[in-house]
């Protein structure tokens, strides 16, 4: 498998996660979203919303969004699924993915934050309380949903950490004040104690700069 990734991107970053603790073999090929090549023609042919990441398959095929990919990846590879066996567990965790994916993600991405500075005329600080406002606000409701266990949902890593830990790197990045979020924070301290994630982490991505 080739994963097209870059290496900030959080939407990559899950992926990327996924493959490690699937231990599925696979290459990275970075697109330079900094200089405009998710937007090539080469690369529209595979990614038609010309945004990452997108996963070509051992057959050739490609495959866009990282949920559609996470969701492939636990049907290909039911042995290591990331999914919860309980029905309710599962839903809940579910719910704990989708206000990621659904409510903080989509207005806190790369697209949103340059519209703002680019053609808004947004400044840097105004562009930061933006991020903030929507990150408290996201991660004020995800901490009620924790417990105290090793990660998101449990004792071992599930989809919900697969999605926590890339929003947690960006919100620190930014600067936002964790100590509000104590539950969210071991999470992230103990995933990356492991391989799969420490080795999926930006810095560590070959188009690092």
């Amino acid at each position: 498998m080739k994963l097209y990734s870059y290496y900030r991107s959080s939407a990559a970053y899950r992926v990327r996660i996924a493959l490690n603790l699937k231990q599925i073999e696979h290459s990275i090929e970075p697109v330079n979203l900094l200089k405009k090549e998710h937007k090539s023609t080469e690369y529209l042919t595979k990614q038609p919303q010309g945004l990452v990441p997108c996963l070509e398959t051992d057959t050739g095929q490609f495959l866009a969004q990282s949920g559609a990919i996470l969701s492939y990846l636990d049907a290909l590879y039911p042995n290591s699924t990331l999914i919860l066996p309980d029905p309710f567990q599962a839903a809940k965790m579910q719910s704990f993915v989708d206000m990621i994916a659904c409510d903080i993600h989509p207005i806190c991405n790369l697209r949103i934050l340059n519209y703002l500075t680019e053609e808004l005329k947004v400044d840097s600080e105004q562009k930061l309380i933006w991020y903030r406002h929507w990150i408290v606000i996201g991660f004020e409701a995800l901490e009620t949903l924790l417990d105290k266990t090793q990660y998101c949902f449990g004792e071992q890593p599930t989809l919900a950490d697969v999605y926590l830990i890339p929003q947690v790197y960006n919100a620190l990045r930014f600067e936002v004040d964790m100590t509000s979020y104590p539950k969210i924070m071991n999470a992230y301290q103990n995933c990356n104690q492991l391989d799969a994630f420490m080795i999926a982490k930006p810095e560590n991505q070959q188009d690092a700069i």
